[in-house]
């Protein structure tokens, strides 16, 4: 018996073997590919901020994640403060650090980033004919050297907001002009104060930081003057329109239409005022149309108009451009992959998604057409012409450093009535020329 079975088992051994063997061979083929799969996928190291609709922004990562299966984000969310924002990305850039591929960029930085040598030049990647359909001002605002840098995702832009019942009340149109926002504020001030009720002309923004450069560029900007030519780089602080300006801010915005508090006021604090009932004009960005709206908020929910930044006789408006937008780092090793997540992340597309679900405004020109996002959106075709007139901080990289001798000026130049303008603007022209000068 036992020797009869040895005789049959050669067989059913060979067959279980290679039933066994052919297991295993596909068993290692299918590892084998799982392993490859696993191993193209590409890592995109992306470096933003805490978002204000984490929600809308984490859909929009899975949106590209599902058009591009074989590249995933991973996303390091900086500080708040956009300058400790700052602080942390040129770190990681100076160090060349291998966990940045593409990161958020202020609009004050591609300058500084270019002439860095920090941020990829992006020409290759982008034509002419797409570039076009960007807002103009913020495509200025990404390119140096004649380099492009950035593409805008969102864009920002200075506006002025005006209670809608009181200029309705005293039978007054929103106004054109800084003259007759200052004979409007008076008249509405001095009718309240006869009914008992206090009010002031104006809030903005008149503290010593980066907020003041912006609310005084566009008093200057909308006088016929300028902070830097940008061409020669040359101050123009120290000509006429813009020591007109200057002071106008000096002797009727702050001395007799604003707050006692504010040459200490930055957003938050002057918008305090507005959501309040306190005053009658504020300048403010975009973003504070949803609060000033906001029952939680805001005493004035309902009574609120905007318009663009007023001019003086004679001139033009102007708005300082804000925003964000998306570079590539300079010393990623996956460049193309990096790409196309701003592609995607900039494209029409989404920029349509961020508008209608976060009320973010786009910087493609066409998205203030669209109807979808008009419907969302009422207030973004009366922000249209703000938007496409905004006008752009001086493209350098030593912007911070200008930034903090305009600040100190600005500062000192509308805080006392004994200061000499002209003497300060002469000063403060040289230092920014010492600056200017530096390679």
């Amino acid at each position: 018996m036992f020797i009869l079975r040895n005789k049959e088992n050669p067989k059913k051994h060979f067959f279980f073997f290679i039933l066994f063997s052919g297991i295993i061979f596909f068993s290692l083929i299918s590892c084998k590919k799982n392993e490859n799969k696993k191993s193209e996928i590409t890592e995109i190291h992306f470096v933003t901020f805490m978002p204000d609709q984490p929600k809308v922004w984490d859909e929009a990562i899975k949106l590209f994640e599902k058009e591009h299966p074989q590249i995933k984000i991973k996303r390091e969310f900086a500080p708040h403060s956009t300058t400790a924002f700052h602080d942390l990305l040129t770190q990681k850039l100076k160090n060349k650090s291998a966990d940045v591929d593409v990161f958020f960029m202020d609009v004050i930085w591609p300058a500084e980033f270019a002439a860095a040598g920090w941020a990829e030049p992006l020409d290759n990647y982008i034509n002419n004919k797409e570039k076009d359909k960007f807002i103009e001002s913020t495509i200025d605002a990404n390119t140096y050297n004649g380099k492009l840098y950035g593409i805008p995702l969102f864009t920002d832009a200075g506006l002025l907001y005006y209670r809608k019942d009181l200029l309705e009340k005293y039978n007054t149109q929103p106004p054109q002009t800084w003259e007759e926002l200052y004979m409007i504020a008076q008249k509405i001030v001095k009718a309240e104060k006869k009914q008992k009720k206090n009010i002031y002309g104006f809030s903005g923004q008149f503290k010593q930081y980066e907020g003041l450069v912006c609310n005084m560029m566009e008093f200057i900007l909308s006088n016929g003057s300028k902070i830097i030519d940008e061409t020669t780089l040359t101050p123009k602080i120290t000509e006429e329109p813009a020591l007109n300006a200057i002071r106008f801010v000096r002797d009727k915005i702050i001395k007799e239409l604003s707050p006692p508090g504010a040459l200490a006021y930055q957003e938050q604090e002057s918008l305090d005022i507005f959501l309040q009932g306190k005053a009658i004009f504020h300048r403010n960005w975009p973003y504070a149309w949803e609060i000033v709206n906001n029952p939680a908020r805001s005493r004035i929910v309902g009574k609120v108009g905007i318009t663009k930044i007023p001019h003086f006789n004679g001139n033009k408006s102007y708005s300082t451009l804000g925003g964000w937008q998306l570079g590539l780092s300079a010393f990623s090793k996956k460049k193309s992959e990096g790409w196309k997540f701003v592609e995607f992340m900039t494209s029409e597309k989404i920029q349509k998604f961020l508008a209608i679900k976060a009320g973010i405004p786009p910087t493609r020109k066409s998205l203030y057409n669209d109807e979808d996002i008009i419907k969302k959106n009422p207030h973004f075709e009366q922000m249209r012409e703000v938007f496409f007139s905004s006008y752009p901080r001086p493209a350098t990289p030593f912007y911070p450093a200008i930034s903090n001798i305009l600040q100190r000026f600005f500062s000192k130049a509308i805080s006392s009535s004994n200061i000499n303008i002209r003497k300060e603007a002469i000063f403060t022209s040289e230092e920014m020329k010492k600056i200017l000068k530096r390679k």
